[in-house]
């Protein structure tokens, strides 16, 4: 029987803006044995798959990708906020349920032809992540598979990132938005 990480998840409405139902897992990072949990969960979700390095994005995904990197013995590449990066960088922009935003990558953080595992804490509409997807591949490398803490089914972004070829994994998922 696998842990639930679930109840570790705070909830908080109308955060950014009216309307949204904010999964916070920083709640979830300050608790040991869920952070255990995550990282436990996700290296047996992607155990049998190939990848070279693994992705992170923009906060959170740092968190659990620099965690799964250590655990399953991978290097780790940041996908970071307009800005962040200090060396040459591409960018993508992307819509959020809420906005829109722009990411960018180290034009030298992978090589052509690897395969690159993409991590983030919550699949929503799936923006961030095909941003994401979309610097990796337009540097040559690829992606098959997202893996997430939380997926918003209703949001649609796991169906989106499957138009893309990429199979989204999450460890949980809330409904509604």
């Amino acid at each position: 029987m696998s842990f639930n990480i679930q109840p570790l998840i705070r909830t908080i409405p109308d955060y950014p803006h009216a309307g949204i139902m904010f999964r916070d897992v920083t709640t979830l990072f300050a608790d040991a044995e869920g952070m255990k949990q995550v990282i436990k969960q996700l290296a047996e979700l992607y155990k049998n798959e190939e990848f070279d390095l693994i992705a992170g994005i923009d906060a959170r995904g740092f968190i659990i990708g620099g965690a799964l990197a250590i655990e399953m013995g991978k290097g780790f590449v940041a996908i970071r906020k307009k800005g962040k990066l200090p060396a040459n960088v591409i960018s993508e922009e992307y819509q959020l349920e809420y906005g829109s935003a722009i990411v960018e990558i180290h034009v030298d953080a992978v090589a052509k032809g690897q395969k690159i595992l993409l991590l983030d804490d919550l699949l929503a509409t799936g923006g961030t992540a095909i941003a994401a997807v979309k610097l990796i591949r337009r540097l040559g490398a690829t992606v098959e598979h997202a893996g997430f803490i939380v997926d918003l089914p209703e949001l649609g972004g796991g169906s989106k990132l499957a138009e893309i070829g990429v199979k989204a994994s999450a460890i949980c998922a809330f409904e509604g938005e």
